[in-house]
C-alpha cells in the first residue's frame, strides 16, 4: 500500500507558527482510486459545460426581453423613409419568407462545430450574441422606424393580443417554421440582426480556416437574403457592422501596453519650447 505523505507549510505572517495549508504529495493523488481520478478529470469538463449551460440561458434571456421591446415598438406609428438600396434592388417573396429559416440553416450548423472545437470561446461567443440582442431592443425602442416596403408588410398586432404574439415569436416552430415574424413584425428593426449576429460569430471563428469560410459564406448569404427580402432599409445593415465589431472588440480585445516610443516621452515629460537659462543680469 502506497504511503500518502502531506507537508506542512507555514505562514511567515504567522510567525511559522500556524499552519496554513496542506500539500498532498505526488505518491498520495497516485494512491486515489481510478474513479476518483476520473472525476477529477471530469470536473473541468463539467464546469466548462455549466458555463456553455448558462451562456445559452442569458442569451435566450436576451432574445425574450429583445422581442418584448420589439413587439411594444408595433404599438406605435412610424413612417416609411426614402432608401437607396430598397428603391434599387427587388423584392423576392420566396427569399421574405424563408428569410428566418435561412439563419437557422446557415448559422447554426457553424455554431454547433465551433462548440464542439472550443466550448469556452462558444459560450464566449453566445454571451455576446445575447448582448447583441439587448442592444439592437433598446435601438428599437428608442426610434421607430416605419417598415421599407409598406406593400408586403404584415398586419402587425392589429387583431392580436400582445401575449399571444409573444409567446408565438417565442416559439422556434413560429419563428423559424411557421409566419408569427410576417404577420407580427411589420416596423423596421434597427439594426439588421441577420447581419450582425453572423457577422459576430464570423469574427469569433476568424482564427479557424475551415469555420471561417464557412462563416463568410453564411454571412454575405444573410445581407443578400435581408437586402432582396425588403426586411430592412440600408442603415440597418451598415450599422450592424458597427455594433457588432464594437461589442466583439470590448470583449475581446485587451488594451495595448503602450510602446518604448510613448514610455520614453512619458518620462521625458510634456514636450514644448526649452526655456532659456536666466543670466540674473539686467538689461541696460
Amino acid at each position: 500500500m502506497r504511503s500518502c505523505r502531506t507537508t506542512r507549510l507555514t505562514s511567515p505572517r504567522l510567525g511559522g507558527r500556524q499552519p496554513c495549508e496542506r500539500v498532498a504529495s505526488s505518491k498520495c493523488m497516485g494512491a486515489l482510486p481510478k474513479a476518483a481520478r476520473g472525476l477529477a478529470a471530469k470536473t473541468p469538463r463539467r464546469r466548462i459545460l455549466a458555463r456553455c449551460v448558462g451562456a445559452l440561458t442569458f442569451t435566450l434571456a436576451c432574445y425574450a426581453v429583445m422581442t418584448a421591446l420589439v413587439l411594444w415598438a408595433e404599438l406605435r406609428q412610424a413612417p416609411t423613409l426614402p432608401d437607396l438600396m430598397v428603391s434599387a434592388l427587388p423584392y423576392v417573396p420566396w427569399i421574405d419568407r424563408v428569410n428566418y429559416l435561412a439563419w437557422l440553416v446557415a448559422v447554426v450548423p457553424i455554431l454547433a462545430a465551433f462548440f464542439a472545437l472550443e466550448p469556452e470561446r462558444w459560450a464566449r461567443c453566445v454571451v455576446a450574441l445575447g448582448l447583441l440582442c439587448l442592444a439592437r431592443g433598446v435601438c428599437i425602442a428608442l426610434t421607430g422606424f416605419g417598415p421599407p416596403n409598406p406593400l408586403n408588410a404584415g398586419p402587425g398586432l392589429e387583431g392580436t393580443d400582445f401575449l399571444s404574439a409573444y409567446l408565438s415569436l417565442l416559439s422556434p416552430a413560429g419563428l423559424f417554421f411557421g409566419n408569427a415574424s410576417h404577420v407580427y413584425l411589420s416596423k423596421d428593426m434597427f439594426f439588421s440582426g441577420h447581419t450582425s449576429t453572423s457577422f459576430l460569430v464570423l469574427l469569433y471563428v476568424w482564427h479557424r480556416p475551415p469555420l471561417r469560410w464557412a462563416a463568410l459564406g453564411a454571412h454575405l448569404a444573410m445581407v443578400a437574403a435581408v437586402a432582396l427580402a425588403h426586411r430592412h432599409y440600408a442603415i440597418d445593415i451598415v450599422a450592424a457592422y458597427a455594433f457588432a465589431f464594437a461589442l466583439f472588440a470590448m470583449r475581446e480585445w485587451q488594451p495595448r501596453a503602450p510602446g518604448p516610443r510613448a514610455a520614453v516621452a512619458r518620462r521625458a515629460g510634456p514636450i514644448g519650447p526649452i526655456p532659456e537659462p536666466s543670466s540674473g543680469r539686467s538689461g541696460a
